[in-house]
């Protein structure tokens, strides 16, 4: 019972222990509820968060209890009012913000070191809407940049090709290297015979049709020095590959053949290398002809401004013949001697830089690219960047199918490595590191886009002034086997067409036919053009189950021709008329059903049911239409040949006089061609 008693006696003591306690926190708290937070009572605000076991159960359910973090906050807010706002007062870091030519809002409020929210709100002073992810042009973030008072520096997209600057080499470290000499002149002329007999090999058996097709690079040691060659096509679609040709030439020799003289593809072939400044040399081809007038030759080349050397000039002419051997150590001495005056010097002591000849995409190699080095050294292993393509050269091989590990300048390599094929003309270098190359062949590749989406028709304007013109398209997808001839098939097919009818390439590529060709083939019902390519297994099956027209081809001059072909049957029809008869009405009947009916007598050729007719009245056409009847007697008939009666009625037409005269006439379709 004590103990009971005991327990009773204690309890009151504790509630009015509690009672005591939550009037003491009552009195403690300020007016708006919180606690006052006195820095003088330390031990107040030490114990304020604190409670024992008893309050917390006797503590009402209602009764809001503060957080930690919220009485962490209180007090920091209270040290900064103590310390009278040092912390505002600390100075403004001022950052060198870099602004390229478009940056997201996110981007830039990351390099400003500012929140993104407080871009927005600036933007939006500005009279601009925008998101985070959203993206400015350089004006508009300079403006940005300026107010929140940071300094700017504007950058290209690019300033990315900056890494990649040709350095102007010290005369001390020049060495002599072997001239580059381009093999230029018509069709046939013997070009590529003449490069045989120089070096020895048989390349022309290898092309279709004896035309080359693409640019061939050879180094060739004729004993006094090394001499390298490139053999450009002579056919006219190559214009382009033989600018290119010109473009990295020191020499020029013009095969001139001596029974032909000079040509069409000669003028562009004279014209390039003009454009280029670099020395022509003459190689009059053929003379073992019977009919061959190399005087002749001479005598034309004075109209192009190329005055022979017996003439006065400064143009050299050898007389030659590739098929005899004839002349040809003498070309050899001229191509030297004028290598030697050119004083044709490299720096083999840096990294590679020259142009891309060729490219293709070899089943087993991969991506293969032909380079002719200009400066310094390639080397096995180099990061290289050529057009939008990239990558490290794997291996190395010379004109002669050799493996090699370095070529220096003058001289030509397969390589392989590259992520896609470059464009035959490119330059390629040879970059730092990987992040360097790849930020290089991105820029071009998106410049490359914007270029080509530059000029197609993507206005609403155009689009319907396409369609309002009536303008017909032949939509062709071409796959070729190297860069060079895809893209002399394209710019000969862009050419074909006019205002009512064109070629539209839909996609061009290196390599063999696939199965996405054939299906955007079937979506816009496109022509496939390949050339010395093949259909893989799949696309060839495909292909024959969707019924896609693939056309195979080896001759450049025969997609041209084939392509014009199918354009001109998208062209309408020319409407032509021929006259076919006269007849004269001599009287005129009034019958009941036929209404009125000419009695005619045919003067001259024909009159058919079906043929158009006029009436002409005192040689002014009063009526054109088609015949309602024509009768012999009492018979229908198909036609009346002159000298013989007929009658005739109009269709919807009955004013016919006496002495009138009918011309019978009849429409013909005619075909058109572009």
């Amino acid at each position: 019972m004590r103990k009971t008693g005991e327990v009773r006696a204690t309890q009151p003591t504790e509630t009015d222990d509690a009672r005591e306690r939550a009037k003491e926190k009552e009195s403690a708290r300020d007016t708006k509820g919180k606690l006052k937070l006195t820095r003088g009572d330390g031990e107040q605000r030490r114990n304020s968060s604190k409670i024992t076991v008893t309050q917390a159960l006797t503590q009402a359910e209602d009764q809001r209890v503060r957080s930690l973090a919220s009485i962490r906050r209180q007090r920091e807010k209270a040290l900064k009012k103590a310390q009278g706002g040092a912390a505002g007062a600390q100075e403004k870091v001022l950052r060198e913000v870099i602004i390229p030519e478009a940056i997201t809002v996110q981007e830039l409020a990351s390099r400003m070191a500012v929140r993104a929210v407080d871009v927005i709100k600036t933007l939006m002073k500005l009279g601009m809407m925008v998101t985070v992810t959203q993206t400015i042009d350089a004006d508009t973030a300079e403006l940005v940049v300026g107010e929140f008072g940071h300094k700017f520096k504007r950058v290209a997209e690019s300033d990315v090709e900056s890494a990649l600057d040709d350095v102007t080499d010290a005369p001390e470290d020049l060495q002599s290297r072997p001239p580059v000499v381009t093999i230029m002149g018509h069709v046939d002329h013997g070009k590529t015979s003449l490069l045989d007999a120089l070096r020895g090999a048989d390349v022309a058996a290898g092309e279709a049709g004896g035309i080359t097709q693409h640019i061939g690079a050879y180094q060739v040691d004729l004993g006094d020095g090394k001499v390298t060659f490139l053999d450009t096509p002579g056919h006219e679609a190559f214009t382009a590959m033989r600018a290119r040709g010109a473009k990295v030439t020191d020499i020029v020799v013009l095969v001139v053949a001596a029974d032909d003289g000079i040509m069409a593809q000669t003028k562009e072939a004279i014209a390039h290398a003009k454009a280029a400044g670099v020395p022509i040399i003459v190689a009059v081809n053929k003379i073992d002809k019977p009919d061959a007038d190399p005087s002749r030759v001479k005598t034309e080349l004075m109209s192009y401004e190329l005055v022979p050397e017996e003439f006065g000039g400064d143009t050299i002419v050898v007389e030659v013949s590739a098929k005899q051997k004839l002349n040809l150590d003498k070309l050899v001495e001229t191509i030297l001697l004028q290598a030697e005056v050119l004083e044709l010097k490299a720096n083999p002591n840096r990294p590679g830089r020259g142009a891309v000849i060729e490219s293709r995409l070899d089943q087993g190699r991969g991506v293969v690219a032909t380079l002719l080095v200009q400066k310094g050294t390639l080397k096995v292993g180099d990061l290289v960047v050529a057009g939008a393509a990239y990558g490290r050269v794997r291996s190395l091989t010379n004109d002669k199918g050799v493996s090699i590990k370095e070529a220096g300048p003058g001289m030509p390599v397969e390589i392989q490595g590259l992520s896609q094929p470059p464009e035959a003309g490119d330059m390629f270098d040879v970059a730092e590191n990987e992040k360097v190359a790849r930020d290089i062949a991105e820029y071009r590749a998106r410049s490359t886009r914007a270029a080509a989406q530059a000029i197609a028709p993507r206005t609403m304007e155009q689009m319907f002034g396409a369609v309002a013109a009536g303008t017909k398209e032949l939509p062709v997808i071409v796959r070729g086997d190297v860069q060079g001839s895809v893209e002399a098939i394209a710019a000969s097919l862009t050419k074909i067409g006019g205002e009512e009818v064109r070629v539209k390439l839909l996609h061009t590529a290196v390599g063999a036919v696939s199965e996405s060709d054939v299906t955007l083939a079937k979506a816009t019902n496109a022509l496939i053009i390949g050339f010395n390519v093949r259909a893989s297994a799949k696309a060839k099956e495909l292909a024959a189950r969707e019924k896609v027209n693939i056309r195979y081809y080896s001759v450049i001059y025969d997609v041209v021709d084939d392509v014009k072909a199918a354009a001109s049957g998208l062209l309408s029809p020319t409407l032509k008329e021929n006259f076919i008869g006269y007849a004269e009405i001599r009287q005129i009947f009034n019958i009941s059903k036929a209404g009125k009916v000419g009695g005619c007598y045919v003067t001259e050729g024909v009159v058919r049911r079906g043929a158009g007719v006029r009436l002409l009245r005192d040689g002014v056409v009063i009526h054109q239409g088609t015949l309602k009847t024509l009768k012999r007697f009492k018979d229908e008939v198909k036609e009346v040949k002159s000298g013989f009666e007929c009658g005739m009625a109009f269709e919807n037409y009955e004013d016919i006089r006496e002495g009138d005269v009918i011309e019978a006439f009849e429409t013909v379709e005619e075909a058109r061609t572009v």
